[in-house]
């Protein structure tokens, strides 16, 4: 099993953030280019945000599809092919014509991208120690931030100074780059078991992880953290567009860079694992969000960037701990269990903005501010049922022991 600290540590954790940079700098890529997509194919605003949203999906579907088949087949091999899948789609973006072909490309790619997601921590689970796990997957998800700031970055800078083809080219040479990277750095699975590719056997380790208390709690503390955090980097944009602060797109899209505190967040969320109990962290990161949501509130442009701030190093404390705390409890099928997160995750991504639209009718900002804390409620709850969990196991342990 890999140590942490030991050499072939740093060279596959370095492998992950950055295949995960790739993933994520793709799916995000197109949505500074969404006005640009609009005027030259000729379609309104909402159907161009749809090559982003069929995307993700595509994307979440496709979850359910490559644990169990990495579960069977193996890990790196799998993520190598879907990487090169993605570096394909994003070369043919570059040369469509047609919004028809763009929207087809767009939907396969993100069946392409959902594969190192989906198996990423499983290959943690194989390879790495327990201790090993925790700090990995902190530095693995904080490549999930870097992709989402970079994929903006480049679309709005590229797309600005090139074109809506030439960013894909660019997209296309970064993530060939990233991909031979992977390739070299990430070592070969040696301590995975194949397990027998049998759709009622996937069947039953899904309904077995969905009837496991603590991972579905951990399942809802990841979708809904998720369903409220993204979502209100949507709803902000339009309180910053408008007065008092009449931001342009270009500086809208800046606000993005406020990423950067969970990718801190993530990054040390291992570390602190190693002094508290994992639910403890999900708690302390819930608590943080909500208390960077109420920051927001202070109505200059300082105050919504440091409540941003605020609540992405809470969501990303939250969401890594929360990640590797299932890959740890999950007793078989981790490939599996780890794509049922991130389907939760992802369905929660889609569904918190109709969730939050009535509190913004009602109330602008401070009005998705209290839609977004009757959530955080839920889940600041979730994770204290987990807290009792384990002082409840750590209770009978000792009187075992007794």
């Amino acid at each position: 099993m890999i140590e942490a600290g030991s050499s072939v540590f740093w060279r596959g954790t370095l492998a992950l953030v950055i295949g995960s940079f790739m993933v994520f700098a793709n799916v995000y890529v197109t949505q500074p280019l969404l006005p640009m997509i609009a005027d030259e194919f000729s379609i309104s605003p909402l159907q161009a945000s749809g090559s982003f949203t069929i995307t993700t999906l595509t994307l979440g579907i496709s979850l359910l599809f490559y644990g169990p088949i990495s579960d069977a087949l193996g890990r790196k091999g799998i993520m190598v092919m879907t990487m090169i899948g993605i570096t394909i789609t994003t070369f043919c973006l570059s040369l469509v014509q047609s919004y028809e072909s763009f929207l087809a490309l767009r939907a396969l790619q993100g069946f392409f991208l959902a594969g190192l997601p989906a198996i990423a921590v499983a290959y943690l689970g194989d390879e790495y120690t327990p201790e090993a796990l925790m700090v990995a997957v902190g530095l693995y998800i904080s490549g999930n931030t870097l992709g989402g700031i970079g994929g903006r970055l480049i679309g709005g800078f590229a797309g600005e100074w090139l074109g809506r083809s030439a960013t894909f080219e660019v997209m296309t040479a970064i993530s060939l780059a990233c991909l031979l990277v992977f390739f070299f750095l990430l070592p070969k699975s040696e301590n995975f078991e194949a397990k027998p590719l049998r759709v009622g056997h996937i069947l039953f380790g899904m309904k077995s992880h969905l009837q496991n208390r603590r991972l579905l709690t951990c399942y809802l503390i990841g979708g809904l953290s998720f369903f409220i955090f993204l979502n209100q980097y949507s709803y902000v944009t339009f309180v910053l567009e408008s007065a008092p602060y009449n931001l342009t797109a270009k500086y809208v899209g800046l606000i993005f860079l406020t990423y950067l505190a969970g990718t801190f967040g993530s990054a040390i969320s291992g570390k602190l694992a190693k002094r508290w109990n994992q639910p403890n962290i999900m708690v302390l990161g819930t608590g943080i969000f909500m208390f960077g949501s109420l920051v927001t509130l202070g109505g200059s442009l300082w105050a919504i960037i440091a409540g941003l701030l605020i609540n992405s190093f809470g969501f990303f404390l939250c969401h890594s701990t929360a990640s590797s705390f299932v890959s740890r409890n999950a007793k078989h099928a981790k490939a599996s269990a780890s794509s049922l997160y991130l389907v939760f995750y992802y369905l929660g991504a889609s569904l918190g903005g109709f969730y939050l639209d009535p509190f913004w009718q009602a109330g602008s900002w401070t009005g998705v501010i209290m839609g977004s804390w009757l959530v955080l409620g839920v889940v600041m709850l979730a994770g204290l049922s987990l807290i009792r969990d384990n002082k409840r196991d750590a209770n009978l342990m000792l009187s075992r022991s007794n």
